[in-house]
């Protein structure tokens, strides 16, 4: 009789291990805010086109922390735009972001990142479900008038610390 209910108990404890699983991160696996949280290094490149002007390279290196909550603090921006020097900023503009499911679900999350910032600076996200250790910005505001047709902007960010 002992044994049947050690065997029971195993399977029940095996059938259950899954509803618990979490990722690395100790979270579950779904898509919400708390999908993005720590630091993460963003590296992007390609042209802004300035009101009246023909279109420039741009790039950039940013260090973004995502706080689990929707929002980010930007500990530090190295930008060069055209030829003019690289700018550095230390701290960047704050901001907000959002996470949300693939409908249907599958195996990524999409989300979006404003920033606080003079120009308002927007992107889309698209976020892996498995703890979010490389996700991918293109960036979605145009600050430039309807004729012109704006920045071609995009990279990735990859964690680096918690």
């Amino acid at each position: 009789m002992l044994f049947r209910v050690i065997v029971v108990v195993l399977l029940v404890m095996l059938m259950a291990a899954p509803v618990f699983a979490r990722d690395n991160d100790g979270r579950d696996d779904d898509c919400s805010q708390a999908t993005l949280k720590g630091l993460y290094v963003f590296a992007a490149s390609g042209f802004a086109t300035p009101p009246g002007a023909t279109p420039v390279p741009k790039a950039i290196v940013e260090l973004i922390r995502f706080n689990g909550d929707g929002t980010v603090t930007t500990p530090a921006v190295s930008l060069r735009v055209d030829t003019q020097a690289i700018t550095f900023a230390s701290p960047g503009a704050p901001g907000t972001y959002t996470v949300a499911d693939l409908v249907p679900p599958d195996g990524a999350c999409l989300g979006t990142l404003a920033f606080h910032d003079m120009l308002g600076n927007t992107f889309n996200l698209v976020i892996p479900r498995d703890g979010a250790k490389t996700i991918w910005l293109i960036q979605t505001n145009f600050n430039a008038p309807a004729n012109v047709v704006g920045n071609v902007f995009q990279g990735t960010a990859v964690k680096i610390a918690h």
